[in-house]
């Protein structure tokens, strides 16, 4: 494993990460998702990142008891608010701040969380108090360092010139070969002020595995075929994507790599990247992306990717 450092924090992150959403909690068994993060864990991932709203705190849940025990300096433990967790419990006010960081320190069986994200913006909070409420809880103990998830470039300039409060060292968004929204101001916008991005499906929820025929059903045991998880993936599993996908497998052989690690080297190109966020139903999938790290490809074959990556999604 490698590791990069975190925007301007002292927090060193392994370039791929283990997520849990749509899978800890929800669609993974118990047993299951304890042996993929005990295998993350062995592999030297130690960057792990939930959400209160996975599962409305099943996510949060789970990890906590399989962390339990495990030494708190073995891993870098991210989370996130925003989401609706009901009851009218929803956004970034002052109060949601207090009530989620409390709520989540307790499922998760910690006193800190290494890195607190705003899951997404709230329009229907001033930003200063969003900030405010963040940073006290930095200096309370209960966060390390604050970031954010698919914030826009306006929205990450107003933090940047909000005085007085701690300094966001992080940034979630989806990226990958079929998603390079982010390079066009919100990467540059974050690498000019010490903030690092964590990227969200770097393999567009398993597309670019290649493991989805573009004529036969989804595989049994896929994500696509699961009623708790396959409905997000809609607008992946269309043919276009799919035979892009197929079309990019012998680029990756090429670089004697699955179509997974070519996906994963792909994004970690990317200097801003700190780390790739992958969820694992089974522990080799782990074993599997691991492999993606210190890759060593040919920028010919990335190119003729993105071209492929470009036409299909038009």
């Amino acid at each position: 494993m490698r590791y990069r450092q975190l925007g301007s924090s002292d927090l060193q992150v392994s370039e791929i990460s283990l997520g849990s959403w749509l899978t800890y909690g929800v669609g993974v068994e118990a047993d299951n998702a304890a042996a993929c993060v005990h295998r993350a864990l062995d592999l030297g991932i130690n960057l792990i990142d939930t959400a209160n709203v996975y599962g409305r705190g099943a996510a949060e849940t789970v990890l906590g008891e399989t962390l339990a025990g495990v030494p708190r300096d073995r891993y870098v433990l991210a989370t996130k608010l925003f989401g609706d967790m009901g009851g009218g419990d929803k956004g970034l006010s002052r109060a949601q701040v207090f009530k989620q960081i409390d709520a989540s320190l307790k499922r998760l069986k910690v006193d800190h969380v290494d890195l607190y994200q705003c899951h997404r913006y709230d329009p229907e909070t001033p930003l200063e108090e969003t900030l405010e409420a963040l940073s006290e809880i930095v200096r309370q103990g209960k966060a390390r360092y604050i970031g954010f998830s698919e914030w826009s470039p306006q929205n990450i300039q107003d933090a940047l010139a909000t005085p007085g409060v701690e300094a966001f060292v992080s940034s979630q968004p989806q990226y990958s070969l079929l998603w390079r929204r982010p390079e066009k101001e919100v990467i540059p916008l974050s690498a000019a002020n010490g903030i690092s991005q964590i990227v969200w499906s770097p393999l567009a929820q398993g597309v670019l595995t290649g493991k989805y025929d573009p004529d036969a059903p989804p595989p049994a045991d896929s994500r696509a075929a699961s009623d708790a998880m396959g409905g997000s993936m809609k607008n992946w599993m269309q043919r276009p994507v799919l035979e892009a996908a197929v079309r990019m497998k012998p680029l990756a052989a090429e670089a004697g790599l699955t179509l997974a690690q070519f996906a994963l080297a792909w994004v970690l190109r990317e200097p801003n990247v700190a780390s790739a966020i992958v969820g694992a139903s089974r522990p080799s999938q782990l074993d599997d992306n691991v492999a993606a790290v210190g890759a060593k490809v040919d920028p010919a074959l990335f190119a003729a990717a993105e071209a492929i990556a470009a036409e299909a999604r038009g």
